[in-house]
């Protein structure tokens, strides 16, 4: 094991003993006052029946006020929830339930899946891999979903934690697939909201998708005026799809303020990432969000982000582009997007538009921006 690799395991080591501590936040958890500002106010996002509107025999007046639900939303904000969205009930149980045996596991089991240097897949404590301060209150476990394997998220199961969570590991895989199907129903209705010509646009841009699932765990956090379980950021990807336990945490910036977006028994939040605004021609938001500890409960919640492949060069429907008027981001690729936001700093509202600048300056796309699967 190289220095790096053990300076890592001791550290996560270390963030895992903090987080078991209840009576301890150490300045590097700490966040800034400017973060730190309470929100509480509910917002008045859409919650979106998706009840057969994308059957050839939908009632034509319950199809519509999803759209209009959806396009208010994405306007605004870029978060609304969805509900009759054919997931079964049991198979969200499932996922949580296997969720929290992971996260209760000993620490030293849960490092069998530790990060490895350079990628963005496997468990990690507070992201101490990539900071030193500024520590999210969470642990996660990161990995993909795609179809280049028959059985992608097993084989990551099997391969990381062994033989005995091959069943996790077929129980995430269902939850992934799942999850691609309500994207691709989603991004149906998004074309049909923002009045692309050919509504199958970005559900065709995104078949072939190489996306990736999260599962987040917050434990009870001492003093949650002082941190964070997540900080203040964009989502670089897509679409995310998020399913939040009972315990509320989640809240997103909207006119100055933080509004929380509470928990809705089997309803999925969903939420807009920069590159798809880039794919609306910046019509549609992708806003700032972040996720509040709880002193007394832990909170969890499954997050799957749709991706493009890497070497899908992200480029918005042409109606769109004479909706604006002109491009307002150049042609980039998904694995250019990402290295930018591994690369320099921590995603946020200004992300998007510091990338165009660069990718602008920089070199016409060309073979050499080929897609790296352990990118994501």
């Amino acid at each position: 094991m190289d220095s790096r690799a053990t300076l890592n395991l001791q550290d996560q080591k270390d963030v895992r003993n903090v987080l078991q501590n209840p009576s301890l936040v150490p300045t590097s958890f700490m966040w800034p006052k400017e973060d730190l500002v309470s929100g509480g106010e509910e917002l008045n996002e859409p919650l979106v029946d998706l009840d057969g509107v994308l059957k050839a025999n939908a009632d034509e007046a319950v199809k519509q006020r999803a759209i209009e639900h959806i396009r208010s939303a994405c306007l605004s904000h870029g978060f609304f929830q969805v509900t009759n969205h054919g997931i079964e009930p049991s198979l969200i149980d499932e996922a949580h339930q296997h969720m929290l045996s992971f996260f209760k596991l000993p620490v030293d089991e849960k490092l069998r899946a530790m990060k490895k240097p350079g990628s963005t897949f496997g468990f990690s404590g507070a992201h101490v891999e990539r900071f030193t301060s500024k520590l999210p209150w969470k642990e996660t476990l990161t990995f993909a979903y795609h179809q280049d394997s028959k059985d992608p998220v097993v084989d990551f199961f099997i391969s990381t934690l062994g033989k005995d969570f091959e069943h996790t590991g077929r129980v995430y895989q269902r939850y992934c697939e799942a999850m691609k199907r309500l994207c691709l129903d989603i991004l149906e209705l998004l074309a049909i909201s923002l009045g692309v010509s050919d509504r199958m646009y970005y559900r065709r841009f995104f078949e072939d998708d190489f996306s990736m699932m999260r599962c987040n765990y917050y434990p009870p956090c001492h003093d949650p005026s002082l941190s964070l379980g997540t900080g203040p950021h964009c989502d670089p990807t897509s679409i995310t799809i998020l399913h939040q336990d009972q315990v509320t945490g989640l809240e997103v910036f909207l006119k100055n303020k933080w509004y929380s977006i509470p928990p809705i028994q089997d309803a999925f939040v969903v939420n807009l990432g920069d590159t798809f605004k880039a794919l609306t021609n910046g019509i549609y938001k992708s806003s700032l969000h972040r996720a509040v500890v709880n002193r007394y409960k832990e909170r969890k919640s499954l997050t799957f982000f749709m991706c493009p492949r890497g070497d899908k060069v992200v480029r918005p429907p042409q109606d769109l582009v004479l909706a604006v008027g002109t491009r307002k981001y150049p042609d980039f690729t998904w694995s250019q997007f990402l290295d930018f936001t591994q690369k320099n700093y921590r995603v946020d509202e200004f992300t998007l538009q510091h990338f165009s600048n660069w990718i602008s300056a920089s070199k016409p796309l060309n073979k050499l921006d080929i897609y790296k699967k352990d990118a994501i």
